[in-house]
């Protein structure tokens, strides 16, 4: 089964918002943090135009959100 994965840092505030949001509803998926992992931030970057901005959250379908509400994540995970 495919996870969801979150990329982000222990600094930034959204990453903590989107992390507790999924873990209060159960959400399984895989953290990656950029600070550990530097040569994923060119991936983070392609797939938003060229900007960091954590969290990026990849879906299983390949589509993602970046910097996304607690509304934008209820909405796409359908809860």
């Amino acid at each position: 089964m495919s996870l969801i994965n979150v990329y982000g840092t222990t600094w930034c505030g959204d990453c903590k918002n989107a992390k507790d949001f999924l873990d209060s509803n159960n959400i399984k998926y895989e953290w990656t943090d950029l600070d550990k992992n530097p040569e994923l931030y060119k991936y983070v970057r392609d797939i938003n135009n060229g900007q960091e901005i954590v969290p990026t959250i990849v879906f299983p379908d390949g589509s993602f959100l970046s910097e996304p509400s607690n509304q934008q994540l209820k909405e796409k995970l359908g809860l």
